[in-house]
């Protein structure tokens, strides 16, 4: 695939999502994911549908702290669709990590619509490891709202700023 067309035969992948916070199961994804493609774009959006934890400047810093160690990664945020913003980043691939079949059930209908409006970009569907298939977002958001344990689930840095930003105890 050559994304930069005319300009290099570099690919580059996109991760999109809310990461609100990044769990572990991210960061693994991520790994993966830059293992496969040059360059992987994490693109930080705001979900319309959801009301947000953390604040997204609050999430671009975590994300950036927690994949400090991968070397072909940027961390960025949009505003908008999904298919407008890969198109303005020449991307040729987006990567989605799916914990489940509900999460390929969700995916296929929203990578129809992508397709739809951006027909040259690829999906690209990135099975979640067992030991991250039962983590998410909202079950860490959970947690916390109920002081529950979520060491070993998200990135110690996460931790960190979940526990002073909301004076949480374990």
């Amino acid at each position: 695939m050559n994304i930069y067309r005319g300009v290099s035969n570099l690919t580059i992948a996109l991760c999109p999502g809310s990461f609100d916070p990044v769990t572990n199961g991210h960061i693994n994804i991520f790994e993966r994911a830059a293992k496969m493609f040059d360059h992987l774009i994490v693109a930080v959006f705001s979900n319309v549908r959801k009301k947000p934890f953390l604040t997204i400047e609050e999430r671009l810093d975590l994300l950036k702290k927690s994949t400090s160690h991968i070397e072909n990664i940027t961390i960025d945020a949009f505003d908008g669709l999904l298919a407008d913003y890969a198109k303005d980043k020449r991307a040729d691939v987006i990567v989605r990590g799916l914990r489940d079949q509900k999460d390929f059930i969700y995916e296929t209908s929203q990578m129809l619509m992508i397709k739809h409006m951006a027909p040259n970009v690829e999906m690209v569907y990135l099975m979640s490891e067992q030991r991250y298939s039962y983590v998410s977002s909202s079950a860490i958001r959970e947690l916390v709202n109920f002081h529950g344990d979520i060491k070993g689930l998200v990135p110690t840095c996460v931790e960190n700023a979940i526990i002073e930003k909301f004076k949480y105890v374990q």
